[in-house]
C-alpha cells in the first residue's frame, strides 16, 4: 500500500501546494515520491525560512538539501493575524493544535498565501543534479507534510513567526477595543443574546441586582428576526463562542468550550440524521481518540494532553478503523489461537504473493514485509501497518485474511 504524505487537511494542503502551485520541477517530483518513501531524509529540521536535511543518495555521503521559504512583512503578518483573530472558531482551534480549512481562504481573500505558492520555494542541494529542483529537495519537501501534520504551527513558523510569538499576537489581536471599548471578537451573538450570556456569566454576584428580573428585562426587548433553519441534512452548525472569558479557577478555557460545544452539536446533529451515537458512555480514553480521529481527517478537535501527541494518534488510527474494537485490538496481548487456524492464514498470505521466507507466525500475529495480521479473540482479522517504528491499525476489520491482503506486485 502506497504511503500517503499528510494525514491531515493542512499537510494534504501543503502536498498539494507542491504539486500544483510551488513550480517545483514536475519530473523531480515522481523521484522524490520515491525518495521520501524509501526513509532516505535523516534530519530534517525546519526554523524560520529554511527546511534543512540531510539525503541518502546514490554515493557514499549524503547530499545536505535546503529548501528556502518566503517570509511574510509585517503588513502580510498583520493581515493574518487579523484572518484568524477575527474569528472565534479559527482562533479556537489553533490553540487546540489544529487548523479551520476555512483559514487559508480567508487569509487568500485578505492576499496572504499561507501555502507554497509560485516562487516561495527555493531549493538547493550538494549533489550533482543542476535542476532547479532534485529529487533530493523533492523529497524532503514531501515529508514537510509530516512535520505540519504533527505541528500545524509549523506552518506559520516556516513564514517567519514562532508559535510563542503568533499566539501573543493573537491575543493582543482579541483584546484589542473596537470602537465602543469592548474587545473586537466576531463571536456571532446579538446584542441580547450577548447582553444574556453576560448576565448568566456575570452570577448572583453580578451589579447586586436580581439577575432573573434584569434578563427578563433584556429578553422583552425587540429583537431582529430568527434567520431560517437550516436544512438538516446540509451539515451541522457552529455553536456561537462564548463572549467572556470564565472565571479564574474554571477547568476550561474560552477556546476549549468552543471546541467541545462544536464537538458535541457534531454529535447532535448526527443523532438528528439517524447515522451517529452520542458517545456519551464512552470512558475519557476513548473518547480522546474518537476526538483525535477527527482531527486526522481534517475536522477541528482538541485534546487535553494527557496522553502524548504520538500516543494520541496511534489510539486515533485505531478508532478511525475499529471504533471501541479498534483500541481493544491495539491493547489486546498475543494469544495462540488453533495452529489450523494459523496455517490456513499463512497460506492466504502466501497466496497472495509474498514469499514464504518472509513471513513469520507468532501466536495470533503473521508478520510479513512491512505488515502484520492479528487475529483477535473474538475472531476478527485486523491488518497492521509500520509506520515510524510502531505497528498502526491500518484498515477495517475482516472475516478473512484474504481481505486484507493486496496481490504482490
Amino acid at each position: 500500500m502506497a504511503e500517503q504524505f499528510g494525514h491531515t487537511w493542512w499537510g494534504r494542503a501543503w502536498v498539494d501546494a507542491l504539486e500544483k502551485g510551488a513550480s517545483l520541477d514536475p519530473n523531480r517530483l515522481p523521484r522524490g515520491r520515491t525518495y521520501a518513501r524509501q526513509d532516505r531524509v535523516t534530519s530534517l529540521s525546519l526554523e524560520p525560512g529554511m527546511v534543512t536535511a540531510s539525503v541518502h543518495g546514490s554515493r557514499r555521503l549524503n547530499y545536505r538539501t535546503h529548501i528556502a521559504v518566503r517570509t511574510y512583512g509585517d503588513d502580510e503578518w498583520a493581515k493574518v493575524v487579523a484572518t484568524i483573530a477575527s474569528r472565534a472558531a479559527h482562533t479556537a482551534a489553533l490553540l487546540e493544535g489544529d487548523l479551520e480549512p476555512g483559514v487559508v481562504d480567508d487569509a487568500r481573500e485578505a492576499g496572504v498565501e499561507l501555502l507554497p505558492a509560485r516562487r516561495d520555494l527555493k531549493p538547493r542541494c550538494s549533489c550533482p543534479d543542476d535542476a532547479a529542483t532534485c529529487k533530493h529537495a523533492a523529497a524532503v519537501a514531501y515529508l514537510v507534510a509530516e512535520v505540519l501534520d504533527d505541528d500545524p504551527f509549523q506552518l506559520f513558523a516556516l513564514r517567519g513567526r514562532s508559535k510563542e510569538a503568533l499566539l501573543a499576537e493573537l491575543r493582543a489581536f482579541r483584546r484589542r477595543p473596537g470602537a465602543d471599548g469592548r474587545p473586537a471578537r466576531d463571536d456571532g451573538l446579538d446584542p441580547d443574546a450577548e447582553a444574556l450570556a453576560a448576565l448568566v456569566a456575570s452570577g448572583p454576584q453580578g451589579a447586586g441586582a436580581d439577575t432573573g428580573e434584569l434578563a427578563r428585562e433584556a429578553w422583552g426587548r425587540e429583537r431582529p428576526p430568527m434567520p431560517p433553519l437550516p436544512d438538516l441534512a446540509a451539515r451541522p452548525g457552529s455553536p456561537a463562542a462564548w463572549p467572556s472569558d470564565p472565571p479564574a479557577g474554571a477547568p476550561f478555557d474560552t477556546p476549549g468550550l468552543l471546541v467541545l460545544a462544536t464537538d458535541a452539536a457534531q454529535r447532535a446533529w448526527a443523532q438528528l440524521r439517524g447515522d451517529g451515537a452520542s458517545g456519551l458512555a464512552l470512558p475519557r480514553d476513548a473518547d480522546q481518540a474518537r476526538r483525535g480521529a477527527q482531527r486526522l481527517d481534517g475536522a477541528p478537535a482538541g485534546a487535553d494532553g494527557s496522553r502524548p501527541r504520538g500516543d494520541l494518534t496511534h489510539r486515533a488510527l485505531a478508532w478511525r478503523h475499529g471504533g471501541e474494537a479498534g483500541l481493544a485490538m491495539l491493547d489486546e496481548a498475543a494469544w495462540r489461537p488453533p495452529l489450523a487456524t494459523m496455517a490456513a492464514a499463512r497460506a492466504a498470505v502466501e497466496e497472495a504473493g509474498v514469499s514464504s521466507s518472509v513471513v513469520t507466525v507468532n501466536n495470533n500475529r503473521i508478520t510479513g514485509p512491512g505488515f502484520q495480521l492479528r487475529l483477535s479473540r473474538a475472531g476478527a482479522w485486523w491488518r497492521f501497518e509500520k509506520h515510524k517504528g510502531r505497528w498502526e491499525v491500518a484498515a477495517p476489520p475482516a472475516e478473512s485474511p484474504d481481505d486484507l491482503l493486496a496481490p504482490a506486485s
